[in-house]
């Protein structure tokens, strides 16, 4: 991998983190538990456009294990893992097609990782009862997706990533 390259992957990482942090330090704006922004994700649908999807999952896996490690716990590393990945199948996916936009693979990405984590509450705590939660964190998901499909699709055309 060229010495470029890296330093935009560490870079990128390091951007995630910084919005990951962030936004632990606002309020949540709902009782839901679990809602969120995902501004993480800005730096993510930035790489799978810009950089390609084997960097986007690399982003992705790095921030995950590196923010849970800083700011999280053991268990809530595998609720962001599990939604991290389900997010980055569907997202990769549908980028792949060639069919949606930045947005729509957003969305997608944001309402997978809302049932990516529903899925492995469900596996932690061996009950399927906070399936109700569901609606909610789709509704999110999809408001969530929007915002950050928005933000993401305007950095990918005005950042320019020279090989």
């Amino acid at each position: 991998m060229k010495t470029r390259k890296v330093t935009l992957m560490a870079m990128t990482v390091a951007v995630a983190m910084i919005l990951s942090f962030v936004e632990s330090q606002i309020p949540a704006f709902v009782a839901i538990p679990g809602v969120k922004m995902g501004l993480a994700n800005i730096a993510v649908v930035f790489a799978l456009y810009k950089m390609g999807w084997k960097e986007a999952v690399g982003i992705s896996l790095i921030r995950v294990f590196l923010v849970s490690l800083l700011f999280g716990s053991g268990a809530s590393f595998f609720y962001s893992m599990a939604g991290a990945a389900l997010s980055l199948v569907g997202m990769i996916a549908l980028k792949a097609t060639g069919r949606f936009s930045t947005v729509a693979v957003s969305v997608t990405g944001g309402v997978l990782h809302n049932v990516g984590q529903i899925g492995m509450a469900c596996l932690l705590l061996g009950t399927n009862a906070i399936l109700y939660y569901l609606p909610f964190l789709f509704l999110s998901g999809i408001l969530a997706g929007i915002v950050i499909g928005v933000v993401a699709a305007i950095l990918v055309k005005r950042i320019e990533i020279k090989e």
